[in-house]
């Protein structure tokens, strides 16, 4: 006899990153502090009990009308101890949102990558836009180092990474928060530059992050029942909006006789050439099949959409300080920017044009609907 399971959740009306993507909503000081507020409460809760989410995003933050904000999808969460040294794998977290150890092959963490991607979130609700929306695991190692500093020697000889000897600038990189974001508000600042933290120790629990003076100074968060009813926005409508201004810029670009328009331009020194991904297809491969069964880390599978081949690079990769981000527009100073020029939905949980260039089955790749396959343990 064959029977089925149906689980009902409440309609939730809208998600983090579709309002904060939409053209017509801007937040208030307030309405960012009772957002951030309720997101960081959760996280002391999770945390609290043993849980790491390790995929914090806008699109896995539902909201309601009345304005309360509830964290969604657990499908890469996991149990942890503080007090016991036990290997997670290093892929999660979507990669816009993901803390450098991660990308440097750290499999021994802890609440700081949920807190590194608040600070994320933080920031992008304040500039209007995702902060560091890297492509490429290369590319988003960059940016992070580009805007929050490279690691310290010490910071390099005490964490042993994996992937140091690979990702290790050859000189360091200048810390640029403050002087980015310097419209922010200061008690902002002050708050993602300790979330933003290099160094995982240096950042902020949950609980800390809740005592700063970004919520003890006026203006205060506003009630979530204060804050205004909008239409139902979710990440999915910012991708149709963002694929909708794609195809009109399509059909401008061709002629009255229907001959497509050509436009010449060169390449920014800093968009890494999708075929670099491509000729390191063999490596990423062999890298694949080592780490599935790396005995040193816990049996966290995944599916074929969460496998990531962006890592193994030749070790004379080294980043290079000279070397300028794909968008720097991206390091704005401007408090409120604007939101129709870059996708403004969540970047890809990884590398999609390393992975063999691999087809998804999803047209946007993986969405915060996606059914939870990935579990920890």
């Amino acid at each position: 006899m064959s029977c089925s399971l149906y689980l009902v959740f409440e309609y939730m009306d809208h998600d983090l990153a579709g309002l904060a993507a939409s053209p017509e909503i801007t937040f208030t000081e307030p309405q960012v502090k009772c957002y951030m507020r309720q997101l960081l409460s959760g996280l002391e809760h999770c945390h609290d009990k043993g849980v790491l989410h390790r995929d914090i995003k806008g699109s896995n933050l539902l909201l309601d009308n009345n304005g309360m904000l509830k964290i969604a999808d657990f499908g890469l969460a996991s149990i942890f101890d503080p007090n016991k040294n036990q290997p997670m794998t290093s892929r999660v977290v979507t990669l816009w949102y993901r803390p450098p150890e991660l990308l440097l092959g750290s499999t021994d963490y802890g609440v700081g990558v949920d807190l590194w991607s608040a600070g994320c979130i933080l920031a992008e609700l304040l500039a209007g836009r995702p902060i560091m929306p890297g492509r490429t695991e290369v590319e988003q190692l960059h940016k992070i180092f580009k805007l929050c500093g490279s690691p310290t020697e010490e910071y390099w000889k005490k964490s042993k990474l994996p992937h140091a000897t690979i990702f290790k600038p050859q000189q360091p990189y200048k810390r640029r928060i403050a002087e980015t974001y310097k419209d922010f508000p200061q008690s902002a600042l002050r708050l993602i530059e300790t979330l933003l933290a290099i160094d995982p120790a240096d950042r902020l629990t949950a609980t800390s992050a809740l005592k700063s003076d970004f919520f003890t100074t006026e203006p205060y968060a506003c009630e979530p029942s204060s804050l205004p009813e909008y239409p139902p926005s979710k990440e999915m409508d910012a991708k149709r909006r963002d694929e909708e201004a794609r195809r009109l810029r399509a059909a401008g670009g061709r002629t009255n006789d229907g001959a497509k328009k050509t436009k010449t331009r060169d390449r920014p020194r800093a968009v890494p050439a999708p075929e670099a991904n491509a000729e390191l297809q063999i490596n990423i491969d062999k890298r694949r099949l080592i780490t599935q069964t790396n005995a040193k880390s816990k049996s966290e599978k995944f599916p074929p959409p969460h496998q990531d081949g962006a890592v193994p690079l030749d070790p004379s990769n080294h980043m290079d300080p000279l070397y300028e981000p794909q968008d720097p527009s991206s390091f704005s100073t401007v408090f409120i920017q604007e939101k129709s020029s870059v996708p403004t939905w969540s970047g890809p949980l990884v590398d999609l044009s390393a992975v063999g260039k691999q087809k998804w089955k999803h047209k946007f790749g993986r969405s915060s609907k996606q059914p939870a396959t990935a579990r920890a343990r």
